[in-house]
């Protein structure tokens, strides 16, 4: 592989001289920049990235966070992010934490050594002082999640309001039974948390019952969905809720999927409703009631907010474009 000292040789020019051209200073002639730019040709000489980065003192990474990219949401929400970041002129570095928060943090250990400029978390693993600890080595932005009692910025909708406006959907068509999926644990923060506030407090109005046997808690996907509905209908027919709300459209249709493979009907013997509104839900065998999120906005938001930070400007977020939806289909 050619260096730049190899270029330098065959151009008859100083590793210097080549290194000021690289950097685009501007007081080198054209018949150099011609002789340079043959040499790396002929070389086939691709400069450094990094190396780049470093003469010129200025990252041009962001760092980005999922959970994992499997999940239709996070492939959309990064493309969001990836296409907003081009147009800027940076860059990205995805990791997938997998809910691990070794991995959060190796990420986090980047922003320290100046490895990314700035970090774009779509899912946290650890707690608030450790985040914020690690907001002062650089810029840090919260996309749909949020973290109370902290100063680092987010851009995030209202969870906690349209589950209870989702809820009471339920409860108007006639459902009282309503058992609950959520990929975390009711206890951490994040929008899980706020999505499970949103829930509860449209039962409480109601007076209606949170059963723990209709409560399933770390639910990610489609298998998850299937377990979910096999332990539901596994109950008593007295016992069984009515209706599922899914904090996932990938566990809702899970659910779906093993009720009718068990010869039962969706929306008469369960009713499910989802959250994302992924591209399949409209068109699986009982398209899926959810919740649209404006996947796209929430990326492009985030990454003119972390722009700016980085850059030392200001951005005032378009809060008109972070509304969330309700899309109501057969499943319920």
């Amino acid at each position: 592989m050619a260096t730049i000292k190899d270029v330098a040789k065959k151009a008859g020019l100083s590793v210097s001289t080549v290194s000021r051209f690289l950097n685009d200073h501007p007081y080198i002639s054209d018949d150099k920049k011609e002789r340079i730019q043959q040499a790396m040709d002929e070389l086939n000489y691709a400069p450094s990235a990094i190396a780049t980065q470093l003469r010129s003192k200025k990252c041009t990474t962001v760092g980005v966070l999922i959970s994992r990219i499997t999940n239709p949401f996070f492939s959309y929400l990064v493309d969001a992010i990836e296409k907003q970041a081009k147009e800027h002129g940076y860059q990205l570095l995805i990791m997938q934490t997998y809910d691990d928060p070794k991995a959060e943090l190796k990420m986090l250990e980047y922003l320290k050594q100046q490895v990314v400029a700035g970090v774009i978390m779509t899912s946290i693993e650890s707690d608030s002082q450790v985040i914020e600890r690690y907001s002062t080595y650089g810029p840090i932005v919260l996309c749909n999640e949020q973290l109370e009692g902290t100063g680092i910025p987010n851009i995030s909708t209202n969870q906690e309001e349209i589950s209870y406006e989702a809820t009471n959907y339920l409860i108007q068509k006639g459902y009282r039974k309503i058992a609950y999926c959520t990929g975390g644990n009711l206890t951490i923060g994040g929008h899980g948390q706020r999505r499970t506030k949103g829930f509860e407090r449209a039962l409480a109005e109601h007076n209606l019952p949170i059963k723990n046997k209709w409560i399933f808690k770390q639910v990610h996907n489609m298998k998850d969905g299937q377990k979910v509905a096999k332990e539901l209908l596994a109950l008593p027919k007295k016992e069984r809720p009515d209706a599922v709300f899914s904090g996932s459209d990938e566990v809702g249709i899970g659910i779906i999927q093993e009720v009718l493979q068990q010869g039962l009907r969706v929306p008469e013997d369960l009713a499910v409703l989802g959250f994302d509104n992924q591209p399949s839900t409209s068109i699986i065998a009982v398209p899926l009631t959810t919740i649209n999120q404006p996947t796209t906005a929430l990326g492009m938001e985030a990454t003119r907010l972390m722009v700016a930070l980085i850059e030392g400007t200001t951005y005032k977020v378009n809060k008109q474009e972070l509304i969330l939806s309700l899309i109501e289909r057969k499943s319920t």
